[in-house]
């Protein structure tokens, strides 16, 4: 099993940036997929952005230009630099590690962006 520790959220200010990592620790071995998903209020949770052990990337419409996920394989951690942020970014974001075995979720990171 793996376990998901998630950080970086917060309050924000429109135009501004936020950077959330996520730790994967536990049955880490053959990790593959590692991305970023979100859901705002009343809505349903999305792809932000994916990146695989061959470090290719996909990003969301929304998000292309202003978002950039990374990964450090020797941390077992993945993160998304948000830049740019706009209002409709506003939402908690999932961490999710995909392994050989399932797929596990972070617990969720509130961020707000005001205008």
């Amino acid at each position: 099993q793996v376990q998901l520790v998630e950080s970086g959220g917060g309050l924000v200010q429109a135009g501004g940036s936020l950077r959330l990592s996520c730790a994967a620790s536990g049955s880490i071995f053959s990790i593959n997929r590692m991305g970023w998903h979100r859901q705002a209020p009343g809505k349903q949770r999305e792809l932000v952005a994916v990146i695989t052990s061959g470090l290719r990337t996909n990003y969301a419409d929304s998000v292309k230009g202003r978002f950039t996920i990374s990964r450090d394989n020797a941390k077992n951690t993945v993160y998304l630099q948000m830049n740019s942020l706009k209002p409709e970014d506003t939402a908690v974001y999932y961490c999710a590690v995909t392994t050989i075995a399932a797929t596990s979720w972070g617990q969720g990171t509130q961020v707000t962006v005001s205008s």
